[in-house]
């Protein structure tokens, strides 16, 4: 299997690593396809578009025509296809940065490639929630089933992945029976390591880059990239997600549960259980901020993309139900709750 070369942090190239289950799994949806949708959620800079653009060339080498979109992208690695469809691909070039049109035109894309004979087609779709809106993920992952289950002709087989981080978009979806969600986390500690290995010094052992980070590759690139200043780190994520705002918002009954969330994030669920309203304002606070992950399911593999967390570790914020998506994050709210 060709193992992609991703950009990193300063200019840095680093190849694929580890994700070694994630990539059998890929390889178990390329042999019988999706008969919904497959949502892959989890932290941000967990690594979901590395592997969307892995799994680009499992699927090439399993002879689909693949289609993969990625609003965030620069402007010449926002649309990539196989090369059997790149003819007839030129028509969306026209709507690049126009994500609600551009997705129209994906969906047009695919079902003209399976209308001409086109036996085996895959859509990845990287963080595109965020970018059409809202309201408008629930028609998305509507019109990617309706794709699957009423083509224009019979086909082989049909594969159709999009990951996001974003979680209100998870509510709303998951309220729906449209498409099988799973859940990605950051990497395991030996994977994180051989990433750790292909940064040059200088650089933490594997030990502190983990507490650090608990495994997330992009935080662990924006570390590098700021010289490992963790201040900075810290600082950059609370300007970023206005911390001090929802700090200075927050009741002092949520102040108080906040603060047992840093020990322990299931902290919050126990709360939203035995006083309701106000604790669960709190959870939509943090989940609209991308703080932390508010429904990590039973780690029952099938449910997840690749290695689950495990059920607890206090080390980096993990809990059976909730988690904060990096160490940091997790520090970033401390220091605004310290008087």
């Amino acid at each position: 299997m060709v193992r992609v070369k991703l950009r990193f942090a300063g200019g840095l190239q680093v190849v694929f690593s580890d994700r070694e289950r994630a990539l059998r799994q890929v390889e178990e949806l390329a042999e019988r396809g999706t008969h919904k949708p497959v949502l892959i959620y989890g932290p941000e800079g967990c690594g979901k578009t590395a592997l969307l653009r892995q799994a680009f060339e499992i699927l090439k080498e399993w002879g689909y025509g693949v289609i993969y979109y990625s609003p965030a992208e620069w402007a010449g690695g926002r649309l990539l296809t196989t090369e059997d469809l790149r003819e007839l691909a030129r028509g969306v070039a026209e709507v690049l940065n126009l994500p609600a049109a551009v997705l129209d035109k994906l969906l047009e894309l695919a079902a003209r490639a399976v209308r001409l004979g086109r036996g085996r087609v895959a859509v990845l779709l990287d963080d595109v929630f965020q970018a059409v809106g809202v309201d408008r993920a629930e028609h998305l992952v509507k019109a990617l089933l309706n794709f699957i289950e009423y083509p224009p002709r019979d086909y082989e087989r049909v594969v159709v992945l999009a990951a996001s981080s974003e979680g209100t978009t998870r509510r709303r979806v998951g309220r729906h029976r449209w498409a099988e969600l799973r859940v990605m986390w950051n990497m395991p500690r030996a994977g994180f390591g051989e990433l750790l290995s292909q940064i040059p010094p200088p650089k933490p052992d594997l030990d502190t880059a983990w507490r650090l980070t608990g495994g997330n590759p992009d935080l662990a690139g924006e570390l590098a990239a700021g010289g490992w200043d963790v201040g900075w780190a810290v600082a950059k994520i609370a300007a970023e997600r206005r911390i001090r705002e929802l700090a200075a918002s927050l009741s002092q009954r949520q102040r108080a549960v906040l603060q047992e969330a840093l020990e322990d994030p299931d902290a919050v669920e126990k709360h939203m259980a035995e006083e309701g309203a106000e604790a669960l304002k709190l959870v939509e606070a943090l989940v609209d901020r991308n703080l932390i992950i508010d429904w990590l399911p039973e780690r029952e593999g099938r449910l997840w993309i690749d290695e689950p967390p495990p059920e607890r570790d206090p080390v980096i914020g993990v809990g059976k139900s909730f988690a904060w998506q990096t160490p940091l994050h997790r520090e970033a709210v401390r220091k605004a709750l310290t008087p």
